[in-house]
This record gives structure tokens, C-alpha cells and sequence, in this order.
């Protein structure tokens, strides 16, 4: 199973231990599925944890750092995504580049506002944390 976390997951998972978030990151460490990434995340990822207000107030900087290095070396890297105008919000469309570029089974995301509310893209389907956990039987 191909799948997206959100940079929203990925900040959740690293703010809120033990919750769904987290408990998805886990199951991905365990090779539950395989985690899509690429450079435009890793980018977005570094600009979160250089805001004050979430470094080092709710995310330790090693840890920060380890999630990027892990993204880096254990995630599959799509380097060339398709220009994708869908999204609501406009910095959310290299998540459904990649998914398309991914050929992602699900992009994961908290976005109510936004990508949620698309329900799929391409052959992605678009889901949240908790219906992902339940796919996963977390």
C-alpha cells in the first residue's frame, strides 16, 4: 500500500505521542505501508521546525531532525511531479502531484478545509488520520 502523510500528520504525530498520528508514523516504521515523500514536503517540513512556536516549544529539534532524515532515507522519494491545480489551497498541490505521481492508494490528511473535503484525486483516495488508522487496524 502506497501512501501520503500529510506534513499536518507529521506534525501531530511528533506533538501528540500516542495518538492516531503517531500510532500511523509507528505502523509505517513497522512496514505496514510504504510512505511516499518528496522534496517539496521535506522543504515544507523544514520550514515548520524553524517556527519559534514549534521548536523547541512542542517538537525537540532532534527529533525534527531524525523525522526528516528518516523521510530522507526510508520513504520513496518521487523527484518529478506533474503541475496539479486542485487543491483549495495552492500549497497543498504538490500532495496531489505526488500522489498522482506516487500512484498513491491514500493521501492522509487533518485538512477539513481543503483536501478532505476533494475526497479523491486520480486513483488516491483522500482520507483522514482516524479512517486511515481504521484501514490499518491501529
Amino acid at each position: 500500500m502506497r501512501v501520503i502523510l500529510d506534513t499536518n500528520i507529521l506534525l501531530s504525530a511528533l506533538c501528540a505521542r500516542g495518538g492516531v498520528t503517531d500510532a500511523i508514523v509507528h505502523a509505517w516504521l513497522k512496514n505496514a505501508y510504504t510512505l511516499l515523500t518528496c522534496e517539496e514536503q521535506l522543504d515544507e517540513l523544514r520550514e515548520c521546525f524553524s517556527r519559534p512556536s514549534l521548536v523547541p516549544a512542542r517538537i525537540r529539534r532532534h527529533e525534527a531532525g531524525r523525522l526528516i532524515n528518516y523521510l530522507s532515507d526510508h520513504g520513496v522519494f518521487i523527484a518529478s511531479l506533474p503541475s496539479v491545480s486542485r487543491s483549495p489551497d495552492p500549497n497543498d498541490d504538490f500532495l496531489l502531484a505526488l500522489a498522482e505521481a506516487g500512484k498513491a492508494d491514500y493521501l492522509v490528511t487533518g485538512d477539513k478545509a481543503g483536501l478532505l473535503p476533494l475526497g479523491k484525486h486520480r486513483g488516491t483516495r483522500i482520507i483522514s488520520a482516524r479512517d486511515f488508522a481504521n484501514t490499518l487496524r491501529l
